[in-house]
C-alpha cells in the first residue's frame, strides 16, 4: 500500500482529490491536514470530514494554521462559493477534527514512515513550510512530495503570472521549493482546456446513479 498524507484547502476540487485517493486500491491515506486558503481553516476540516464519510472511511483530520506565514487571509469563496462546496451547505460531518495541530502530525507522521509517505499538498503551503523550519530532517525523509500549485507554462488564475496556491503565501512555497524534498509540481495548466469535463462527461458521472458521483458533480457545478 502506498501511503498519503494529504494537506488541504479543501473546497470542491481538493474533495474530488480525496474521493480518489480514499477509492484507490493501494493507497492508503494516513491522514489529513487543513490549511487556509479557499476557506477558514475551520470549514476546509468540516469539508475534508463528509468527505471522508461519504467514502465511509475514518481518516483523522487535523486543523493546521489558520492563516499563511507573513500575509493577511485571501479566501476563495468568490469561485468556490461560501462554504467550498458550491454553496451546497452539506450537513455537519458526523465526526470532528482531531486535537493535534496539523503541522505536529505532519512531521511525526513522516518521522514514524521514514522514506514511506507520499507528502500530496492540494493547498498553500503554509503547514508544509512551519513543518520544515520545525524539523528540517524531514525533507529527506519524504519518499515523494508532489505539490498541486504554481503556474509554469501558462498565465495564472489569480493574477497574471500568479496560481492561487502559492499566490496566497509565496513565502511558505519558497521554504518548501529549496527544502530540498523529492518533489513534484502539478501546475495550473493541467487543470485546463482537455482536463475540464465537457457536458455529456459529467452527464455520464451523474448518470452512474451513486451518492459519491452526485456528490463529485454538484460540488464542483459553482466552479
Amino acid at each position: 500500500m502506498r501511503k498519503f498524507l494529504i494537506d488541504t484547502d479543501t473546497a470542491s476540487d481538493d474533495a474530488v482529490a480525496l474521493l480518489m485517493a480514499h477509492r484507490w486500491p493501494d493507497v492508503q491515506v494516513e491522514a489529513i491536514t487543513i490549511v487556509s486558503g479557499n476557506v477558514p481553516v475551520e470549514q476546509g476540516a468540516k469539508n475534508a470530514l463528509y468527505t471522508v464519510q461519504m467514502c465511509g472511511a475514518s481518516t483523522p483530520v487535523y486543523l493546521g494554521c489558520p492563516k499563511p506565514m507573513l500575509r493577511p487571509c485571501q479566501y476563495a469563496q468568490w469561485f468556490h462559493g461560501e462554504d467550498g462546496m458550491g454553496n451546497m451547505h452539506y450537513p455537519e460531518p458526523q465526526a470532528k477534527p482531531q486535537l493535534a495541530h496539523g503541522v505536529d502530525i505532519i512531521i511525526d507522521t513522516i518521522k514514524t514512515n521514514p522514506k514511506e509517505i507520499t507528502l500530496v499538498t492540494l493547498g498553500p503551503l503554509t503547514n508544509i513550510a512551519i513543518a520544515l523550519l520545525r524539523a528540517p530532517e524531514i525533507a529527506s525523509l519524504v519518499k515523494r512530495c508532489v505539490i498541486m500549485g504554481g503556474a509554469a507554462n501558462v498565465v495564472g488564475n489569480v493574477t497574471p503570472a500568479a496560481e492561487y496556491n502559492i499566490w496566497v503565501d509565496p513565502d511558505a512555497a519558497k521554504i518548501v521549493f529549496h527544502s530540498g524534498m523529492p518533489m513534484e509540481m502539478v501546475g495550473w495548466e493541467l487543470s485546463r482546456g482537455e482536463a475540464a469535463l465537457l457536458p455529456d462527461e459529467i452527464a455520464q458521472i451523474k448518470n452512474l446513479g451513486t451518492d459519491i458521483a452526485r456528490f463529485a458533480v454538484d460540488c464542483n457545478a459553482r466552479a
